[in-house]
C-alpha cells in the first residue's frame, strides 16, 4: 500500500517488472516456512536449531532490530489513518502509541479472534475498492503536465528507493517463520494439523492475492498521480490524506469514509499481526536457545509483546514527524537482512530430516539460487550508494 503506490506515482509503470520479480524471487523462501513445518511437524525455527544454535541467535538479533522498527512503522501509519477521521485532539504520535497498546492488550487477553475475522472482510473491501479505482482510472487518467520531466528509476540516485520497494515486497523474508508458528496455534484451535497440500493451498491463495494487490497499487499510483506534479508528503496525516484521495479522485468523494475505514482496518490488523508475530518468533528463539519446556512459550511470548511495544514506542517518539522516513528505514533493514534469512531457510529445507519428496526440486532450487544472488547484489549496490557514491 505504501511503496507500490509510491513507485507508480513517481515512476509510472517502469517498476512494475521489479515488483513482479521481487514476488517471484521471494516466493521460495516464504513457501519453505509452511512446507517445512507441514512436512516435518516442527517449526521452521526448530529447523534452524537443528542446524546449529548460531542460526537461531542470528534470527533473534535480526528480529529484535526489524521487529521494533516495523511495529513502529505500521503503528504510525495506522495512527495517521485514524487521524483522517478528524481526530485532532491527539497527535499522530499519541494515536500510534495508543493503537499499538490496544493491540498488545487484545493479544494478552486473547480477544483478537473477532477482530481478525472482521479484518479479513474489510481487507476484501479494500481490495475491491482498489480494483474499482484502477478500472475507473484507466479511461479517466489526468493529463500529464506540460512541464513534467520523468524521473528514471535506473540511476544511483534512485537506487535507495528500489531497496525500500523490495524490502516489504510482499513482506520481509523473516516473516516466513510466522506462518510456521501459526500452524501450531491453528492446530490447537481446530484439532487438525495441516498437511503439506493443505498448507500449500493456503499459502498460494495468500501469496497470489498479495502479488495482485501490489500490481493494483502500482497501477493506482501510475494512473492517478504520475505526471501530475504531485508527490507524497513525508508527514503521517499528509500521506494518509493523499492515499485516500487516490481513490476518491476516481470513485468519487462519497467513497472517502469507506476507503478510509478499509485502509485503517487493514493497517490496524497489520499492526496487530506484527505485535503478535515478532514477539512470537522471539519467544520461540528463546525457548529453543535455552531448551525450555513448551509450557514456558506463552509466558515468554507475553513478555516479548510488552518489550516490543515499549521499544516501538521509543522509536515512534523519535520519528513522530516523519512517517515515510521511518518506513524507509524499516524497509531497507528488512531487505538487507534478506540474503541471510533466505540462505538459512534454503539450508533448513534441504536438511536430512525433510522427506526427499518435499525438498526443493530443480525449479525451486534455481529460483532460490537466483533469489539469493539478487538479494546479495542489490544489498552490495545499496552499500555502494551509501558509502561510495
Amino acid at each position: 500500500m505504501v511503496w507500490s503506490t509510491r513507485a507508480g506515482a513517481v515512476f509510472g509503470w517502469e517498476l512494475l517488472w521489479l515488483v513482479l520479480l521481487a514476488n517471484l524471487l521471494k516466493y521460495p523462501f516464504f513457501l519453505y516456512g509452511q512446507r517445512y513445518t507441514a512436512a516435518t511437524g516442527e517449526s521452521l525455527l526448530a529447523g534452524y536449531r537443528r542446524h546449529g544454535v548460531v542460526y537461531v541467535w542470528i534470527f533473534l538479533a535480526i528480529n529484535i532490530l526489524t521487529g521494533t522498527i516495523n511495529i513502529a512503522g505500521v503503528g504510525m501509519l495506522s495512527g495517521a489513518l485514524l487521524a483522517g477521521y478528524g481526530v485532532t485532539s491527539l497527535s499522530v504520535q499519541v494515536l500510534s502509541i495508543l493503537l499499538i497498546a490496544v493491540c498488545a492488550v487484545l493479544l494478552l487477553l486473547g480477544h483478537y479472534k473477532l477482530l481478525d475475522g472482521l479484518a479479513k472482510v474489510i481487507i476484501s473491501f479494500l481490495a475491491i475498492g482498489t480494483l474499482l479505482a484502477v478500472a475507473l482510472a484507466i479511461p479517466n487518467r489526468p493529463e500529464i503536465a506540460a512541464d513534467f520531466t520523468a524521473t528514471s528509476p535506473y540511476t544511483w540516485t534512485s537506487f535507495a528507493f528500489l531497496i525500500t520497494l523490495l524490502g516489504w515486497m510482499p513482506a520481509p523474508i523473516d516473516l516466513s517463520a510466522w506462518s510456521s508458528l501459526w500452524m501450531f496455534s491453528r492446530e490447537k484451535q481446530t484439532g487438525h494439523f495441516a498437511t503439506v497440500r493443505e498448507s500449500g493451498i493456503d499459502f498460494y491463495i495468500g501469496y497470489g492475492a498479495a502479488t495482485v494487490m501490489a500490481v493494483l497499487f502500482v497501477a493506482l499510483g501510475a494512473l492517478v498521480m504520475y505526471g501530475t506534479g504531485e508527490s507524497f508528503s513525508d508527514s503521517g496525516i499528509g500521506f494518509s490524506q493523499q492515499l485516500v484521495s487516490l481513490y476518491t479522485a476516481t470513485i468519487g468523494e462519497g467513497s472517502k469514509w469507506l476507503i478510509l475505514t478499509a485502509a485503517f482496518v487493514t493497517m490496524f490488523s497489520t499492526t496487530l499481526t506484527c505485535v503478535d508475530g515478532y514477539p512470537r518468533s522471539l519467544a520461540a528463539c528463546c525457548t529453543l536457545i535455552k531448551d525450555l519446556p513448551a509450557k514456558r512459550f506463552s509466558q515468554i511470548h507475553h513478555i516479548w509483546i510488552l518489550v516490543s511495544v515499549l521499544l516501538a514506542t521509543v522509536v515512534i517518539h523519535f520519528f513522530a514527524q516523519n512517517l515515510l522516513q521511518l518506513l524507509r528505514y524499516a524497509a531497507v533493514v528488512s531487505f538487507l537482512t534478506s540474503p541471510i534469512i533466505a540462505y538459512i531457510n534454503y539450508k533448513v529445507m534441504n536438511g536430512s530430516n525433510v522427506p526427499e519428496s518435499e525438498r526443493p526440486g530443480p525449479i525451486l532450487k534455481t529460483l532460490s539460487a537466483l533469489g539469493m544472488a539478487f538479494f546479495i547484489l542489490m544489498s552490495l549496490g545499496f552499500v555502494y550508494v551509501v558509502f561510495f557514491h
